[in-house]
Formats: C-alpha cells, structure tokens, sequence
C-alpha cells in the first residue's frame, strides 16, 4: 500500500469517526430501546453512576484532541519552503537533463564534475525534505489515530446516543460540530499537501539517480573516448556540418544559467572562503595599525609581500583559495576565477619583477586568456583546434625560453620550477593530440599544464604570504608588550616554510588531479585502503585511524610548539610582568597536548577496551622500571599548576643558579650566567630545596664590605655612602639602605653596606656601579680604602 493509500484511508477514517458522533447520533438513540424496557445503557460506561462532571471532563477530552488538529498543522512550517525548494530543484533537473541528453553538446569535463555536484547536493536536499515530510506525517497519523480512540469511549457514545443528554450538553454540541469542519478542512488540506510533496520528491530522487547514472556514463565516456579519434586529423578537409559555431550569447545563456543554480546550492564554501579571506585581511591590517600607532614601521622595512593596506594581497588568497573551494565548478566559473587571479598577479608584479621576467609574465598571462575567450566566442571546432595549435607550440617555445633565462635565486622555487616542466610538457602532449584529432585531450592537458603552472605560481605567493603575515604578528606582539624587536626568528620561519610548502603542495595536487579528471579515483581508491578493516590476533584497525591518529597528535604538538610565538614569546625575554602570561600559555600547550591526544584516540576509532589493556600493561612496566619518567612527568603538571617556579624566574636549585626558560612535562632548563642551558629533571627539582628569588617580586637584597683607615667622620661617611646609593635608578629607596661601621683595630673600621635593588637581574651591576661611587668619592674626600 503507498503513503498516499494510506493517508486519503486515515482521512476517510476519521470522516467516518466524526460523523459516528456528530451526524448519526439521532439514529442511534431511534435504535435504543426505552429504559425502562429493563436495559441500562449505564452498563456500558466507565462507571455505574456518572454526574454532569463527569460528562464533561470527557467532553474536555474530545475538545483537546480536537484542538490539537490546528495546533500540530500550524507546527508544520517547512511544507511552504519545501514546496518552494522542489519548485527550484525541478527546474534545476530539468535543465539538467536537457544538458546532458542534448545531441549535439558537446563534452565538457569540468561542466560534467559541475553537473555531479550539484545533483548530489539536489540528492542531499530531497533526502532531507523527504526525512521532514515523514516526520510530519508520523505526527498527522498519530492525531487520526488519537481521534478515532475516541470512538472507544463508552461515556462518549452514552453521551451521544441518549437525547436527554444531547440537550443538556447543546452548546457544547453546538461548538464541537463548528471546530469539526475546521478540523475536518485542515486534515484534509494538510494531508493532501503532504502526500503531494512527498510524491515530488520521490519522483525528483528518481530523476536524480538517473542523471547522476548518466552523468558518471559520459565522465567515463570521456576517459575513454579522449583517447580515441573523435575529429578528424587537422591536416584533413573540414567536415562543414560539424564546424559549426556554436554562438556567444547562446553559450553564455546556458553557462549562466545552470551556473546560477550550482551557486544557490553550494553558497556555503563560498561564504566560508570569504569569511577566511576577510579574517586574514583584518588580521594583517590590525597588526600593522598595531606597530605604526606606536611609531615602530621601521622596524617592518624587510617585508616584501604583505603591506599596510593588504588589500590586493587578500583578494589574490581569495582567488587563489578559490578553486579548492569548489573543486567542480562550472567552468565559467573556473575560468573567470583565473583570469581575475592571472590580472591581480600583474599588478602585483608590476613592481616587484623585473622588466624581463614581467614581459615573460605578460605573456604567460596572454597564453592563459586567449583559448578561454575562444570557447566563450563559440568559434567553429575546425578554427579552434587551430588556434590551439598555435597557442600549445608557442607555449612549449615559452617555456624552454623561460627555464633558460632563469637565475640560481628563481630556480630555488622547485614547486614552480617543477609545474613549469608539466606546463612544456603537456603542452608538447597536447599537440600531438590536436593533430591527430584527440580534441578532449588536448584541451585538458592544454588548460590543465597553464592552469597547473598558474596555481603554482599563486600557491608560492600565498605561502610566502603566510609566513610574513606570522612573522608581522610575532613583531607586533613584541612591540605592543615592549619587547625588543630582534629575536632570532630564523627556526620559526624555517618550521613554518615547512608547514605553509606541504599545505601549498597538497592544494595543488588536488586541483591538478582534479583537472585531470582522477582526483575521485585516487581518493576512492586511497579511502579503500585506508578505510578497510585489518585484524591481528584479536586486535582490530584501519590504516585510516592509525592516520588520523598520528595527524591530530601531530597538529596538537605543532600547535602548542608555536603558540607562544604567535604571542611574541619567543622564551629568551627576561620581563618579570610576562610571567603570568607565560604561565598561561604553559598551560594552554599542556591542553592542547592532552586534549589532541583524548581527541586522537576518539576521533581514530581506536578500541578503548585495548587500549586499556595496553595502559595495563603500561602500569606494569611504571613499577619496573619507568617510575622516574612518571614521576618526571606528575612532577611536571604540579610545578605547571602550583606555580612554585615559573618561567623567567631566578632560581637556585642544589648548587645550580639561572633563570628558568623552559619547564616541560619531562624536564625543565635553566639559562645560567655564563649561557648555558641547565635540564633538570622534575622530579629532582621537586625532591630538592628551591630558592626562588623571584617568586612574590624582582628586588634583592646587595651587600658591600669596605674597611677604611682611621680617622675619619663616621657621619659624613654615613652620609656620603647614603647619598650615593639613593642616587642609583636601580636602588628600591623605599627601604632604606642600611650602612653600618664596626672598628676593628686603631688603625681601620669595617663599613657594611646593605641596600635593595628593584631588578636582581641587574644587581650584580648595580653593586659595581655603587662600589666604583663610593671609592671615587672617598679619595675625593681623602678617605683612604685598605
């Protein structure tokens, strides 16, 4: 039986219900027999001795399940948007089966990956619109059924069945039988509505499924036929009724159109692609508003790509970015992105390349264009193919001139230099397939070798782009919290030119194979092997989940490794108000770690039932022989969270001083005096007495011992050496020095000087300077030092 069958019987089932009460009540009380014939319809009620409460509390019954039909139906709000969205998707299937069963269409593959795409988002929407139907009609079903329960009733029937009861209950009769024909409307509308929309879809479900069955046929006809001949070799005569021109506004018409329904339905990467754009744009533009406020751009002198006003910058990401945002787009789409990208990335090296390399750009840009504008002029095949000719020997003539008239400093980007080799060689492919009639081929080794080398080119800028933009942060950051500028980014830089190159390589693989048109066999076949179920002894695994395993651990380390550099901290900075904050990013790096692992081992897969049974087995190696390196471990977190070191803290540990630079989760550094860095393991530092000196402030106490020949003015020395150390800038006058004068023998006195100095990082300095004070004006005073 269909879902429509059903609901028109439900339908009529409650007609019926409605009627048993409202319409045929007079006959059944013609049917009963008198009561006092010795039959007591009571007997079939719930109870013996019903009162007028009684009847009305089950008439509040009926009235409640009643107005449930308006309020459920009103609960319905996405019948109106469905049934617009099927309006949309069936024009959308049908301009699509237009397009793909047309004749004389000729192939396309980046339109035939457009076309798949958005029958799969026209698959996902129906599906969802389908489960939302269902769901609506599981309620409406259930309200029938609540209704006809009602039949059940045995009051209910008493009610309607005795005359003298009708009476006593008219008004509510009255009201019932109002609210029944808006019931019985709305059921009726709402259900026939329903079974409508459902009937819609599931005839666009089925008309989905065919095109996408015809859409793969014709992607692999085009695998196939490509390498077939599908013209005639180009030194043969014109075969006039296939050389039409197709037109350019009929071309337009229909890229635009179908193009305009691709974008409706797959808005939400671009949005996200503009969302990123936009946050890299603010992110740029903010640190250096950030460094000129504070009269600091000098120091900004050695960026060559990213600039105050990062405007052109932000739109060649936008653009470069834009492709793997939607790998199948129509081609229309594809093109126009590429020559907005190819004009942005002449101006941008208007002055940045030199005049040669510029005019060589110039012409690459030339070699780009002009088959895009001869598709969209609709020319003759014949014309085509002949041009195409012109345009893939020109482009293998380029490319040899460009690789010798390139320098050692150029030829370092081996990413561009690479892609400039498929460029020459696809191009040199695509000959051969033109004359020989291949047209398929040679227009996708053609367009894939330029736009392959142009994608190159961009994907380079972008990571460069990146590293400066990090870099310009790391700056910024420093200067706002009064760091020195200089720090040895060299390292940062080195790891993060890694990170942005696999990234950039990665992209352009992707768009590269998708061109190609092998993008989805490759990943298929990958997601094969990786997804596929491995078992050892009673240990079960994907190679995917070892994967995904490794890459989030991976991520996670790579993020708290960089994370304080992010800020400015680059771990070599003294600063005693940076202590909170370094501890802060501490504790962020130990939850990233700790988190990216709880989440990689959830996220892989991964039986927790075995591996529990491998931290069992953990446990029992801790108490044979790994006791130390848990105990390193435990004694990392206390000192994280307890704070009794922190780093940039002046420490004396057993008989090591320095300043703490690092403290990890296995060991901690100390930078000593002379430079070197000390590692101690957390245990031994938790294990031992620490003397921090910089634990609750940043001041220490210094003393100096001087012994002097009598006589002299124990008042004016007192005075003089007072007067002294107040004057000192790094001396904490609010506690006064304390200078004392013990005699010693006749001839010569002791003097003991103690003071405080604010920072202890210079305190040793402090004690020269104020020493070297004392003994000048002593021998001015002629006061003389033994």
């Amino acid at each position: 039986m269909t879902t429509k069958s059903f609901c028109r019987i439900s339908a009529r089932l409650t007609i019926i219900a409605c009627l048993t009460f409202y319409c045929l009540a007079p006959t059944f009380a013609q049917s009963q027999k008198p009561a006092g014939n010795g039959q007591d319809v009571a007997i079939l009620s719930d109870s013996a001795t019903l009162t007028k409460g009684d009847y009305l509390a089950h008439l509040e019954k009926v009235f409640e399940t009643v107005n449930k039909v308006p309020v459920t139906v009103s609960s319905f709000k996405k019948l109106k948007p469905i049934a617009g969205h099927l309006t949309q998707d069936e024009a959308a299937l049908a301009l699509l089966k237009s397009r793909l069963t047309r004749a004389d269409r000729s192939t396309n593959l980046q339109n035939l990956q457009m076309d798949q795409t958005l029958l799969e988002e026209l698959q996902s929407n129906n599906k969802d619109c389908l489960l939302d139907l269902e769901a609506y009609e599981k309620e409406l079903r259930a309200l029938k059924t609540e209704l006809l329960n009602l039949r059940k009733d045995t009051v209910l029937v008493k009610m309607f069945t005795q005359p003298a009861l009708r009476m006593v209950f008219k008004d509510q009769f009255a009201e019932l039988k109002k609210k029944r024909v808006v019931m019985d409307s709305l059921l009726k509308t709402t259900t026939l509505s329903i079974n409508n929309l459902q009937a819609r879809t599931s005839t666009n479900l089925i008309n989905i499924k065919e095109l996408m069955y015809l859409t793969d046929n014709q992607l692999d006809a085009v695998s196939i036929k490509a390498f077939g001949k599908e013209r005639r070799y180009l030194w043969e005569s014109v075969n006039r009724s296939a050389n039409k021109s197709m037109g350019f506004r009929r071309f337009i018409n229909g890229e635009r159109e179908i193009s305009g329904y691709y974008f409706v339905y797959t808005r939400s990467s671009r949005l996200l692609l503009l969302f990123t754009c936009a946050l890299f744009f603010f992110w740029v533009f903010f640190n250096f508003r950030s460094v000129k406020q504070r009269g600091r751009l000098e120091t900004l002198d050695g960026f060559s790509l990213i600039s105050p006003q990062p405007y052109l910058i932000a739109f060649i990401t936008l653009f470069t970015l834009a492709p793997i945002f939607d790998l199948r787009a129509p081609a229309l789409y594809i093109e126009s992105v590429q020559i907005i990208l190819a004009i942005l990335l002449t101006a941008f090296f208007r002055k940045k390349l030199s005049k040669q390399l510029f005019f060589y750009w110039c012409i690459f840009v030339v070699l780009l264009l002009a088959p895009v504008f001869l598709r969209l002029l609709g020319m003759p095949p014949r014309y085509q193919r002949w041009l195409l000719l012109f345009l893939t020997v020109s482009s293998v003539v380029y490319g040899l001139m460009v690789w010798k008239m390139l320098d050692e400093k150029t030829k370092r980007y081996r990413m561009i230099v690479a892609t400039g080799f498929i460029y020459t060689a696809f191009a040199i492919i695509a000959t051969f397939c033109n004359l020989f009639g291949r047209f398929t081929l040679t227009q996708i080794f053609y367009s894939t070798g330029v736009s392959s080398l142009l994608n190159a080119i961009s994907l380079t800028i972008l990571a460069k782009v990146l590293v400066e933009a990090f870099l310009l942060q790391m700056k910024s950051s420093r200067i706002r919290k009064g760091f020195p500028e200089y720090f040895d980014w060299q390292p940062v830089i080195t790891g993060l030119k890694r990170l942005t190159g696999i990234g950039a390589t990665i992209i352009w693989f992707v768009i590269f194979t998708t061109n190609l048109n092998i993008f989805n066999g490759l990943y298929e076949s990958v997601m094969e092997i990786l997804t596929e179920k491995r078992i050892i002894g009673s240990f079960s695994f994907t190679f995917g989940g070892i994967v995904l395993f490794l890459g989030i651990i991976w991520i996670a380390n790579f993020l708290q490794k960089y994370i304080a550099y992010f800020f400015g901290d680059t771990g070599d900075d003294s600063f005693d108000d940076n202590k909170g904050e370094r501890s802060k990013l501490l504790v962020t790096r130990l939850i990233l770690l700790i988190g990216g692992f709880l989440l990689a081992v959830a996220a892989s897969g991964l039986p927790i039932d075995k591996i529990t049974v491998i931290l069992g087995a953990l446990g029992v190696g801790i108490g044979l022989g790994l006791q130390n390196i848990v105990s390193n471990f435990v004694s990392g977190i206390i000192l994280i969270f307890d704070k009794t070191i922190r780093i940039g803290d002046i420490v004396e540990l057993s008989n090591k001083k320095g300043r703490v630079k690092e403290i990890g989760v296995r060991s901690s550094t100390l930078l000593s005096d002379e430079g070197a860095e000390i590692i101690i393991p957390n245990g031994s530092i938790l294990s031992n007495n620490i003397i921090n000196w910089t634990l609750s402030n940043n001041q220490m106490r210094v003393d100096i011992t001087l012994s002097i020949a009598k006589p002299f003015n124990s008042t004016e020395v007192v005075s003089l050496i007072h007067e002294i150390i107040v004057a000192n800038t790094n001396v904490f006058t609010s506690k006064d020095p304390i200078i004392m004068i013990s005699p010693v023998s006749k001839l010569n006195s002791t003097i003991n000087i103690y003071f405080w100095c604010k920072d202890i990082s210079k305190a040793e300095l402090t004690r020269s300077l104020v020493n070297a004070q004392i003994f000048e004006a002593f021998e001015q005073k002629n006061i003389e030092i033994l």
